[in-house]
């Protein structure tokens, strides 16, 4: 029986856009017989839909080998691509989406100097909830999504995005103020692609927070969902980890980045 809802495919076009999938893969190209065989099409149908592709620029030919390489033409499209794409306007969608999704209080924030400044949020409808708002700053190492985006930083670098003072100013009991385990805490973020910030910022707040990239990938900003402690079970943590690395991966997929 046929699936009526299905999806209709143009076997030309997926064709395409087979071709450019396959070519990502191999930046020295590929030839004419090793695209065939690898995408098992007939080879006379495939000299003419790369020959059609060389002429509109979306594929080019080797200088000094018969090879076929992804062209200029997609260099443009992806240009464009990245000149319509806005960090705020694109991340707002994605706050809102995971908010709805876990009825938590989701942020977008990015780091500016020692700070990070949250330029996305949308909250829960629980009456327990996070009381913050678009523009409010807070000092990056006292937070979970600081620290997510200070782990974009070598270790050379991270002076610059830490107060000088030590021990650092302490905000509630649980807030890491000795520059050296903050330190630890920023690689252990660096190295497992996500930061948890139990009480160090609001007393009776926990958070986890996850970076979002952009198409260099560097880390731009980082999504985190707040939860009070009382809610802030291993279970809850578990799956408001992977919701939300998978919104802020999703973000970073719109921005263009390529994991």
């Amino acid at each position: 029986m046929t699936d009526t809802n299905a999806p209709q495919m143009v076997k030309s076009a997926a064709r395409v856009f087979d071709v450019f999938g396959l070519l990502v893969h191999h930046p020295d190209g590929l030839s004419l017989t090793e695209i065939s065989d690898a995408l098992a099409f007939p080879k006379s149908s495939a000299h003419g839909l790369l020959n059609t592709m060389v002429a509109r620029g979306y594929l080019r030919e080797g200088l000094r080998d018969r090879t076929y390489r992804l062209g200029p033409a997609l260099f443009e499209l992806g240009s464009a691509y990245i000149a319509s794409t806005d960090l705020v306007s694109d991340g707002w969608e994605i706050v809102r989406a995971t908010a709805r999704a876990c009825n938590e209080t989701v942020h977008l924030a990015v780091l500016d100097g020692s700070d990070v400044l949250y330029v996305a949020k949308e909250e829960s409808t629980n009456t327990i909830r996070m009381v913050s708002a678009v523009g409010k700053r807070f000092p990056a190492y006292a937070t979970g999504v600081g620290k997510i985006l200070l782990a974009n930083f070598a270790e050379g670098d991270l002076h610059r995005h830490i107060p000088s003072t030590s021990p650092l100013p302490t905000i509630t009991a649980n807030t890491i103020t000795d520059v050296g385990v903050l330190r630890r805490a920023i690689a252990e973020a660096r190295s497992r692609g996500y930061a948890i910030d139990i009480e160090e910022s609001t007393v009776g707040l926990c958070c986890v927070a996850a970076p979002v990239h952009d198409a260099s990938g560097q880390i731009v900003a980082g999504m985190s969902v707040s939860v009070p402690s009382m809610r802030f079970t291993p279970e809850r943590q578990r799956e408001l980890l992977a919701l939300i690395t998978q919104q802020a991966n999703k973000l970073s997929t719109i921005l263009g980045y390529r994991a």
